[in-house]
């Protein structure tokens, strides 16, 4: 199994190539190529959304509540977003807890988000 999952990776590296905008995400600690090419084949160009809250949202990396008066109105549209780049955070995020891990992959989002619009490598101390 393993050798069939490494030989996968292989050809899939001599097909696919990152976008300069998306190497520095292998910079990221949980990140490597297979979760960046994920990342880059997912999102497509950055600057289509506006906002890092708008990318956080896409990645569902977000709640989606609907309060009024405090009180809970649904759950919104949970469903919404796309579910390879949540599952991408998730995975990058790798804690025990369901709440840490959507957390966490809520500012690995934001991180990433930054990282592939101004081309910059993954700083530690910003984190």
């Amino acid at each position: 199994m393993i050798q069939q999952i490494k030989a996968l990776e292989k050809a899939i590296k001599k097909k696919v190539k990152l976008d300069k905008a998306f190497e520095q995400l292998m910079s990221v600690p949980g990140i490597g190529f297979i979760l960046a090419m994920t990342i880059m084949l997912e999102v497509g160009d950055i600057s289509r959304f506006a906002k890092v809250g708008n990318f956080a949202s896409y990645c569902r990396c977000v709640s989606s509540q609907r309060l009024s008066d405090g009180k809970s109105k649904g759950s919104g549209n949970r469903k919404n977003g796309n579910r390879y780049l949540s599952w991408a955070f998730v995975e990058a995020a790798q804690t025990n807890t369901i709440v840490a891990t959507k957390a966490l992959s809520n500012k690995l989002a934001r991180i990433c988000y930054y990282i592939m619009r101004d081309q910059v490598p993954f700083k530690q101390e910003l984190f």
